[in-house]
């Protein structure tokens, strides 16, 4: 499992404790991969580290999250590799949902907060609204019937992030930059495993929003917009 983390001194001691306690009868690794954190994430992170074998820290340069979690995926040697928020908004127990999927065929399996048998709890209303208006552009652009692409927790079989992620353009040369950059890589993902005959499988969840979330509800949805339009025109132009 892949944890971006940056400056998380708030909350990355119970984030790893669960995390390493929820895979400790799985023969897993836990990479936890730093965005350039600027305050004690690293230290505390590997402190604990030193209690469980099988969390290893990777530290990366303030490149955003995309950079790092595609830094964590291409480090990681299981032969299923999944990505979470290091919030725990999404609770652990869909790890064994959506391996349960990849075991019957599919080659992605993605939490969502929407559809049937799924719940959001304390987000703010213009939140889920800003969130509903993207994904709807999303649907029509490129992803039609994936109601979220945006939840942080998504899980892939080694065949399918093998495909994809040599084909993956967005953020792979990704320079530094001086705030958290928030961005829509997870649509480009998605986009090439259907475009290359993956299934996505999608696990409905109960989902708790965070009031540490470093998503600007601004100048992060221009950024995610201007992703999706740029993985659209890459399509179009037959670049993957």
């Amino acid at each position: 499992m892949v944890i971006p983390v940056y400056n998380e001194h708030n909350r990355i001691t119970r984030t790893l404790h669960e995390v390493a306690a929820y895979f400790s009868d799985r023969n897993a690794e836990i990479l936890v991969v730093d965005d350039g954190s600027t305050d004690d994430t690293v230290t505390i992170a590997n402190e604990i580290a030193a209690q469980y074998p099988q969390v290893r820290i990777v530290p990366e340069k303030h490149r955003g999250k995309a950079a790092t979690v595609l830094a964590g995926m291409e480090a990681a040697q299981g032969e299923i590799v999944g990505f979470m928020d290091a919030d725990l908004a999404t609770p652990l127990q869909t790890w064994q949902a959506c391996e349960a999927a990849l075991a019957s065929g599919a080659g992605v399996a993605i939490a969502s907060r929407e559809g049937v048998g799924s719940n959001r709890l304390n987000e703010p209303f213009y939140r889920h609204i800003m969130g509903r208006a993207f994904n709807g552009l999303v649907r029509l652009l490129l992803l039609p019937g994936i109601h979220d692409t945006q939840c942080g927790f998504k899980v892939f079989t080694r065949e399918t992030l093998d495909d994809i992620l040599p084909r993956q353009q967005l953020y792979r040369d990704a320079g530094e930059v001086r705030t958290a950059r928030v961005t829509a890589f997870d649509v480009e993902l998605l986009h090439l495993a259907r475009k290359y005959d993956h299934e996505i499988a999608v696990i409905p969840i109960t989902w708790e929003y965070g009031d540490q979330s470093k998503v600007n509800p601004v100048t992060d949805t221009v950024q995610n917009l201007a992703d999706v339009l740029k993985v659209k025109w890459n399509d179009i132009r037959g670049r993957y």
